[in-house]
C-alpha cells in the first residue's frame, strides 16, 4: 500500500481540500440546524454555514499559487458570510490569508503558523467573544497545529494529529456555555467547523481530489430531537448582514459602535474599504440608516430569527408558505400563518435596499426626492431561493410559493429553478398574475386552506382558479414616478399633467397591467372605480377586499368609507404599498384589490 506523504500544498491542492471540506458540512447541515441554540434558536447554522462556503467555491479565482487562491477566496468570503458562523468563519480565513497571500507553496511550518496568527482575527471580530463556540475550536485548533508544527513530517501527519484536538474541544463546548448543557448538545457552528476539518483530513489523506461541490443540501435527519429552552429572548428578531463599500478607510469603532446600540452578536469582518457586518436587531431599517454615510450598502441579507424558531420548534403547519415583498399584507397575518416572504432589491444611487425590510416606505418616499438618479429594482436570485427551500425541506412536508406576476419580474422564474433543485421535497411555485394587495389576497386564501387542513395538491388546484376571482384597480395620482421609471415618456407625462389626468391602472387575466380609463379629476376617478366596483359585485359578488396606498393614509381610508358604504363590508386590512411597488405606481397612488365568488373572466 502506497504511504500518501504531503509536504508541499499550492494552490490547487489547497481548494480540493476546501471542497472536500464543504461536502462534508453539506452533508452534516440538517443536523447543524437542528442542534443550534447559540447564540439563537433560528435552526440555520447548517444553512448558513454550507451557503458561506458553496459561495467560495463558486467566487474564487483558482491557481497554483497558493498565496493567490487563498487571497481569492478569503474576498469571496467576505462578499459571502453568512449567520455568525459564515462571518467567524470568513474573518478567520481573511486573517490567515494575510500571512500567506505571498507564498506560492506552503509547508507544515508556514500553514500552521499562518492559522496561529488567523485567531486574533477571528476575536476582534465579535463584539463579545464567547467560548464554547466556533472561536474556541478555531483557536483550540488553530494552537494544536502551531505546536504540532515542527513535530509533523507532512499535512497527512498534521491534520490527523491536530483533528482529534478540535474533536476534543468540540466536545468539552457544552462545559463552557450553559445553553448548550442544558440543550445537550455541542455549539453547531463548532460543529461545523470540526465538519469542515474532518473533510479537509479525508482529503490529505489520501492526496488526491475525488469528489465535486456537492452545492445541494438533501439529506434530512427527521428523527433528531434535542431539548432546548422554549422561553428565549428575541428581542432582537432580525439576523441582519451586509457589505460595506468605502470610499477611504472605513472608520471601524465607529461602526462597531452603531451596531452595538442597535442590538446584540455583532461581528465586524473585512478590509480597510470592504467591511462585512453582522447584529441582531429588531430595527434593520434604521440600523442601515445611520450606515449610510460610511459608503455604499451593498448584499444585504435579513433573516427573522423569531420565524424560524417556530419554524424549528413550533411550526403549525406542515405545507410551508412562501411569496415575495410585492405581497401587501401585514406583519400581523405573516406572523399568524408563519408566511416566509422573499424580499426584492431596491438600487438607491447605487446601494442595495431589501424592499420593506431594510427600507420602509416612509424612509423610501423621504429618500425618493433626495436620490441623484431614479432608484431601479431586482429580483432576488436563484441562490436566495435555494437556501431557504433547503431550510423549509427540513422542517416541512411540502412547499407552496406564490409570486409577483411574470409580466412584471423574474422573480417566478427564479423561484421555479432553485425548487427543482431541491429534490426531496414536493415544492410547486405558482405565478399568481397578481402583485400587491391583489398577490395579498391570493396568498391568505392559501394560508387559510393550509390551516384548515386541504392536501398540498388540492391547495394547489384551488389557487390556480381563484386567480381568476380577483380583480385590482388602482387609482394614480400623477404620472411623474412613470416618467421616471421610464413607463411613459416625457411628453406624454407634461401632456397629462397640464390636463390633470388621473389614470386608473387594473390588470388583466394574464397578469398584464392595462390602463382602463383616464379621469380629469381625483373625484372622477375616485366614482369611476367604485361604479366598476358595484357593477362586478352585482354580478360575481364580492367576497373580501383589501386596500394599499402608497403614503396615503387618508385617501385610503376615504376609499374604505365609500365601498363599504356601498357592499357593506370592511376592507380585510388597509396598508402601505411596498417600496417596490411604490416605486412604478408613485405617491399618492391608491390600489383597491376584491376577491369575488366567480371567476370575473369567464365572460
Amino acid at each position: 500500500m502506497e504511504v500518501v506523504i504531503i509536504k508541499i500544498l499550492n494552490g490547487r491542492d489547497f481548494f480540493n481540500a476546501f471542497v472536500h471540506g464543504t461536502n462534508e458540512v453539506i452533508k452534516t447541515a440538517d443536523t447543524l440546524n437542528k442542534i443550534n441554540v447559540f447564540p439563537i434558536a433560528d435552526g440555520d447554522t447548517g444553512t448558513n454555514l454550507s451557503s458561506t462556503l458553496q459561495s467560495i467555491i463558486e467566487l474564487s479565482r483558482v491557481s497554483d499559487s497558493f498565496g493567490e487562491t487563498v487571497w481569492s477566496m478569503a474576498d469571496s468570503a467576505l462578499l459571502s458570510a453568512r449567520g455568525n458562523s459564515g462571518a467567524i468563519f470568513a474573518q478567520y480565513f481573511h486573517g490567515m490569508s494575510k500571512s500567506l497571500k505571498n507564498h506560492k507553496t506552503v509547508d507544515v511550518v508556514t500553514f500552521a503558523e499562518g492559522a496561529y496568527k488567523a485567531i486574533d482575527y477571528a476575536y476582534d471580530a465579535m463584539s463579545v467573544p464567547t467560548e464554547g463556540t466556533m472561536l474556541t475550536v478555531i483557536k483550540e485548533w488553530s494552537r494544536g497545529i502551531y505546536k504540532l508544527r515542527n513535530l509533523k513530517n507532512d499535512f497527512k501527519d498534521l491534520f490527523i494529529s491536530s483533528f482529534d484536538i478540535a474533536r476534543t474541544s468540540l466536545k468539552k463546548t457544552p462545559e463552557k456555555l450553559n445553553i448548550l448543557k442544558r440543550s445537550g448538545v455541542v455549539d453547531a457552528g463548532a460543529q461545523g467547523f470540526v465538519s469542515f476539518l474532518e473533510g479537509m483530513k479525508k482529503f490529505i489523506e489520501k492526496g488526491k481530489a475525488d469528489e465535486k461541490p456537492i452545492l445541494e443540501t438533501n439529506q434530512i435527519n427527521t428523527n433528531f430531537k434535542i431539548t432546548i429552552d422554549e422561553d428565549y429572548n428575541y428581542k432582537d428578531r432580525f439576523c441582519t448582514e451586509a457589505n460595506i463599500y468605502g470610499n477611504s478607510d472605513i472608520d471601524r469603532e465607529k461602526i462597531k459602535s452603531i451596531l452595538d446600540s442597535y442590538g446584540s452578536s455583532s461581528v465586524i469582518v473585512g478590509s480597510e474599504n470592504l467591511m462585512h457586518i453582522h447584529v441582531h436587531t429588531n430595527d434593520p431599517a434604521d440600523l442601515f440608516t445611520d450606515l449610510r454615510p460610511f459608503g455604499k450598502i451593498k448584499n444585504q441579507k435579513i433573516d427573522d430569527m423569531k420565524m424560524q424558531y417556530f419554524i424549528n420548534k413550533k411550526k403549525k403547519f406542515n405545507i410551508a408558505l412562501v411569496t415575495d415583498s410585492t405581497c401587501d399584507i401585514p406583519q400581523k397575518i405573516i406572523d399568524e400563518y408563519q408566511i416566509q416572504v422573499v424580499p426584492l432589491i431596491i438600487d438607491i444611487d447605487g446601494a442595495d435596499y431589501l424592499d420593506k425590510v431594510t427600507l420602509h416606505p416612509a424612509q423610501f418616499y423621504n429618500l425618493l426626492e433626495k436620490v441623484r438618479k431614479y432608484p431601479t429594482t431586482s429580483q432576488p436570485g436563484e441562490r436566495k431561493f435555494h437556501t431557504l427551500y433547503s431550510f423549509l425541506s427540513s422542517h416541512y412536508d411540502s412547499i407552496i410559493s406564490i409570486h409577483l406576476t411574470q409580466k412584471f419580474s423574474g422573480i417566478f422564474q427564479s423561484s421555479k429553478k432553485a425548487s427543482e433543485r431541491i429534490k426531496n421535497k414536493k415544492i410547486d411555485v405558482i405565478d399568481s398574475k397578481q402583485v400587491s394587495g391583489s398577490l395579498g389576497l391570493l396568498v391568505i386564501e392559501a394560508a387559510r386552506m393550509i390551516e384548515k387542513g386541504f392536501s398540498h395538491d388540492k391547495i394547489v388546484e384551488e389557487i390556480n382558479k381563484t386567480k381568476n376571482n380577483i380583480r385590482t384597480f388602482v387609482a394614480v395620482n400623477t404620472l411623474k414616478y412613470f416618467v421616471k421609471g421610464g413607463r411613459v415618456s416625457p411628453l406624454k407625462g407634461f401632456l397629462a399633467k397640464a390636463m390633470n389626468l388621473k389614470p386608473i391602472v387594473s390588470m388583466d387575466n394574464e397578469g398584464n397591467s392595462i390602463l382602463i380609463g383616464k379621469e380629469f379629476s381625483r373625484k372622477k376617478s375616485i366614482k369611476r372605480i367604485l361604479q366598476t366596483i358595484d357593477c362586478l359585485n352585482k354580478d360575481y359578488g364580492i367576497i373580501s377586499y383589501n386596500i394599499n396606498h402608497a403614503h396615503d393614509i387618508n385617501a385610503a381610508k376615504k376609499f374604505s368609507e365609500l365601498i363599504e358604504k356601498m357592499i357593506s363590508k370592511k376592507p380585510e386590512y388597509i396598508m402601505d404599498i411596498s417600496p417596490v411597488v411604490g416605486l412604478n405606481s408613485g405617491l399618492g397612488a391608491v390600489s383597491i384589490n376584491l376577491l369575488f365568488e366567480k371567476n370575473t373572466w369567464a365572460k
